[in-house]
């Protein structure tokens, strides 16, 4: 099944039926009168939140969407029908843009949440409405009115208290895994993890939280490097971030320096997203000998600097993972309580996620249009080099669009 978390649409509502002009003609009726109807209203186009769509992926090949235009009145005082609403259905967590004003139309984020994107245009008037005591046979009538058409973007992202992040293979999908339902892809290769994976947490009755696991990160993630940006998006929705550090990397590499390299490519993509609560997780402690794990856990956590939480644990073992799981949720809950229990705190948190949404927005267009520059570079070079030209990378000059493929 295909993950698109981005697509580009075309909403187009239907016009307003015309009015028209009528006058009554009975037989043992000598003054009728007009008796133009109206015409109908054309019909409008909403985009509704649905839990049982996971993906973007329908608006990939379907890219225009026209609601039914209005009927035309009729005499005998007869309204046209009203044309016919598109409701299409999206993921939980889309955002929806207008490209031309850059504009927020709408953010879906419950479910049966609905919101309009193109409003139909009004049926026109028959000539029944312009009648008076000095124009009684009034042959005027108007036509319906345009219906709204846009050009929108619609942006997916995972709705999640926490988010996990950390190198490949670090060992995300195996600590989600062991801590929820979710069976993401797990192998001893890097970016075995393709695409965002939801896991529902339950700590105790009726205590749970949702979190997300996404494919791995590497220096210059920022830039594009690896899948970059495409998923760093995702994690402008999360409460707390877990940084999972692989304690010895099966690439000889130094997990201090690995680490910072995360933490730097956070505060390089969003210096917002690098604000959120960090709680890091020295994972596979499996590999270690007992004698050695408390020594090497200290010198990471000493070149790190590292002053907020941190818990050790083993994601294939599910050692240390509930003290984990059990902190998180007291956080999330303690967060929640403080939103109800005080207003200004509550509008700091929205003005929070407001910044970082717009960061995270911008971040990617950015990047985006950085990755079309270097396309085109490579191939006006390839054209001055290898005889090649632009046919043969009819594919990049479209709107880029995140396509994922899950094995």
């Amino acid at each position: 099944m295909r993950f698109v978390d981005e697509a580009v649409i075309t909403v187009e509502a239907g016009d307003g039926g015309n009015g028209v002009a009528s006058f009554r003609r009975e037989k043992f009726v000598p003054f009728g009168g007009p008796d133009g109807g109206d015409g109908g209203r054309g019909g409008s186009v909403y985009l509704v939140a649905d839990d049982d769509t996971s993906t973007l992926v329908d608006y990939r090949y379907t890219r225009r969407f026209r609601a039914e235009r209005g009927k035309n009145g009729a005499g005998a005082n007869c309204t046209g029908r009203g044309g016919e609403d598109i409701v299409l259905k999206v993921p939980v967590g889309t955002t929806i843009v207008d490209i031309n004003s850059g504009d927020i139309i709408g953010d879906l984020i419950e479910d049966g949440q609905r919101v309009m994107v193109a409003c139909g245009g009004d049926g026109g008037l028959g000539n029944t409405h312009f009648k008076s005591s000095t124009n009684r046979a009034p042959r005027k009538c108007t036509h319906g009115g345009e219906g709204e058409a846009r050009e929108i973007r619609l942006e997916l992202k995972v709705l999640a208290d926490v988010g996990l992040l950390g190198m490949p293979n670090a060992g995300k999908s195996t600590f989600i895994r062991a801590v929820s339902a979710a069976k993401p892809k797990v192998a001893d290769y890097p970016f075995t993890t393709m695409v965002p994976n939801l896991g529902v947490v339950d700590v105790d009755r009726h205590r749970s939280f949702v979190m997300a696991d996404i494919p791995g990160l590497i220096e210059g993630a920022a830039e594009g490097a690896g899948l970059g940006i495409r998923f760093l998006k995702h994690l402008a929705r999360t409460r707390i971030l877990l940084h999972i550090v692989d304690v010895q990397p099966i690439d000889g590499s130094d997990p201090a320096y690995n680490a910072k390299a995360i933490s730097a490519e956070l505060e390089k993509f969003s210096p917002t997203l690098a604000q959120l609560p960090v709680v890091l997780v020295l994972n596979k402690l499996d590999q270690l000998s007992e004698d050695t794990r408390e020594e090497w856990c200290k010198h990471i956590l000493d070149e790190l600097q590292w002053e907020g939480p941190v818990f050790k644990t083993s994601g294939l073992l599910a050692e240390g993972t509930k003290e984990v799981i059990y902190y998180l949720m007291d956080q999330i809950e303690q967060q929640k309580e403080l939103e109800v229990e005080d207003p200004e705190y509550a509008a700091q948190v929205q003005a929070f996620r407001a910044q970082l949404e717009e960061e995270t927005r911008e971040q990617t267009i950015a990047a985006k249009e950085a990755y079309r520059e270097k396309r085109k570079a490579q191939r006006e070079g390839l054209e001055n080099d290898d005889g090649f030209d632009d046919d043969d990378f009819d594919d990049d000059d479209d709107e880029m669009e995140v396509i994922y493929v899950r094995d």
